[in-house]
């Protein structure tokens, strides 16, 4: 449903949050002088704003020193927050405790670290009832199982009794949002609470998130990176640049018609379900990966003993030619990264066979399969923990080379190579990871793959973390390498968007199984299969038109 301005008829909406020039202070030896420059908004009761930005932008610094959570290297120096009225910025933290719970909630982006891993999710939840209430153990009690139900989570008695780990990605962030509202407070902040889901969940929360600020006419500050998602949900839109906001309206007007030229710019980047048109391969492309009926499955022991066996990939026959991207969509759980795990053989098989330059590696022994390792390369989606913090991107680019007998000066030379390949200075291989941005650091961590001269790359939700405009260019230099260097790319994404742009041919997994597999555009103009008609209408902002500038 596209995002329509705030609805004139509200009449009845109170302010719930007021933000006014709101400063807030870096530490002396940061990149700038301020995380957040004067910054003014307000949300009301009843009403979704959206603050969106790259990363650094100010967002959630924003977010944290409203629930007086900054860290102790920020300083608010100047400005006004205020809360139904009640001035925040300088509150004691016995009261801002209070307010936390009965004043405002917050939606963390990863609820499992943001849960007690040895907690029962019912107990997390009703301590918030037992801090903040008189109410007694069985009242507790019943309204935490009223608040589960109230989140159209399934089973609420074993939901109150299950740990966080025992819980899929989307139910854990609804047993966040329960914990967030159990005290119905006013204002509800959601820091990228949907950004690691796939589509359909995505599609739940932000549906249940709309109930709730509908129903219960809670404000809602709701930050994200995802155009998407502000189409789906916004009344209004806040664009930070810098740590100052460069444009706020509603957000039709913004997300068709933006003003500002950085406004502009992210939302010129945000990539079109439209397939484009791409060049046809030559028929006699070679086939570099081939799976024949994949199969993994896991096996576990039940309660009584009983052994349960679960299909992570089932028949799984897919095929990939040099100088074409195969994308694999899906929700979690599909198979998706376990196929890529099969390929690269860091998971065992089963069943079936994979074919690398026609030799099958499916059972090969270590030692023969390690000549074949090199071949296939995998970028995976986080690349802060992909790369070793205590040793610089340069040893991390030249390990896998010179472990295959290159000379150090040689890897040396082929870093810097490849460090201009990924459009980064090449002076930066005496550099540690954390001196580098998230999409420099996926960079890297590219070059380090191309650095063995693959003739796969697999790259497993590798963009679902960037922001639109980081994203927008590694998508174009993955594009740019795969034709230079003729390079196979297996691409496995949950965004429908993204795989619209970069893949050539998809195949669509549910369940372990690949239940439609064709050209993208085959697929994305005429899905056959319900399963994947019911994702692109999972979509969020799917029919949105976005403004055609800077496009």
């Amino acid at each position: 449903m596209p995002a329509a301005p705030t609805d004139p008829a509200r009449s009845d909406a109170h302010t719930v949050l007021s933000v006014a020039d709101l400063t807030i202070d870096l530490p002396r030896d940061g990149d700038r002088a301020h995380a957040v420059r004067e910054v003014s908004f307000d949300v009301k009761s009843g009403e979704i704003v959206c603050l969106v930005g790259e990363s650094g932008s100010g967002k959630s610094v924003i977010a944290f020193s409203i629930m007086g959570l900054l860290a102790k290297a920020l300083t608010v120096s100047s400005g006004s927050v205020r809360l139904n009225g009640e001035e925040l910025v300088g509150a004691g933290e016995h009261r801002l405790r209070d307010l936390r719970c009965t004043g405002m909630g917050m939606i963390f982006q990863e609820p499992m670290t943001a849960l007690n891993p040895v907690m029962r999710c019912g107990a997390q939840i009703e301590e918030v009832l037992e801090e903040h209430t008189a109410l007694s153990s069985s009242e507790r009690r019943r309204k935490v199982l009223e608040m589960i139900e109230a989140v159209h989570l399934p089973d609420p008695e074993r939901m109150y009794h299950s740990y966080p780990h025992q819980l899929s990605g989307g139910q854990r962030q609804r047993i966040m949002i329960a914990m967030a509202l159990i005290l119905e407070p006013p204002l509800l902040i959601a820091d990228e609470p949907t950004t690691a889901l796939d589509v359909t969940t995505q599609a739940q929360i932000l549906k249940l998130i709309q109930e709730l600020e509908g129903e219960r006419r809670t404000g809602v500050l709701f930050i994200t990176h995802d155009f998407g998602v502000v189409a789906e949900i916004a009344d209004r839109v806040a664009v930070l640049k810098q740590g100052e906001m460069v444009e706020l309206g509603p957000a039709r007007r913004v997300l068709s018609a933006p003003e500002h030229p950085y406004t502009q710019m992210l939302i010129g980047s945000v990539p079109s379900h439209e397939p484009p048109d791409r060049r046809a391969l030559p028929a006699n492309a070679p086939v570099v990966l081939r799976t024949e009926r994949l199969d993994k499955r896991y096996t576990s022991l039940g309660v009584f003993g009983q052994k349960r066996s679960v299909d992570a990939a089932a028949a799984v026959s897919i095929e990939v030619r040099k100088g074409e991207t195969l994308g694999i969509v899906g929700e979690s759980g599909s198979g998706k990264s376990t196929v890529a795990r099969c390929v690269t053989r860091l998971i065992e098989t089963t069943d079936g066979r994979i074919l690398l330059s026609g030799e099958d590696i499916a059972r090969m022994p270590a030692r023969q399969l390690r000549r074949l390792r090199r071949k296939v390369q995998i970028v995976f989606q986080d690349p802060y923990r992909s790369l070793n913090p205590r040793r610089t991107v340069g040893l991390s680019i030249i390990e896998g080379p010179m472990n295959y007998g290159m000379p150090r000066a040689r890897a040396l030379d082929r870093a810097r190579e490849l460090m201009a390949l990924v459009q980064l200075d090449p002076d930066g291989l005496d550099r540690y990871p954390h001196q580098f941005s998230g999409g420099q650091r996926q960079r890297i961590c590219i070059a380090r793959a191309l650095a063995m001269d693959p003739e796969l790359l697999i790259a497993d939700e590798a963009v679902s973390a960037l922001d639109v405009s980081v994203q927008a260019q590694v998508l174009g230099l993955l594009e740019e390498i795969r034709e230079r260097l003729e390079l196979a790319i297996l691409f496995i994404t949950h965004d429908l968007r993204v795989a619209a742009q970069v893949c050539d041919v998809v195949a669509v997994m549910s369940k372990g199984r690949v239940v439609e597999y064709g050209s993208a555009a085959e697929i994305f103009r005429n899905p056959r299969h319900e399963y994947t008609r019911a994702l692109f209408e999972a979509a969020p902002g799917r029919d949105f038109e976005f403004g055609e500038v800077g496009r």
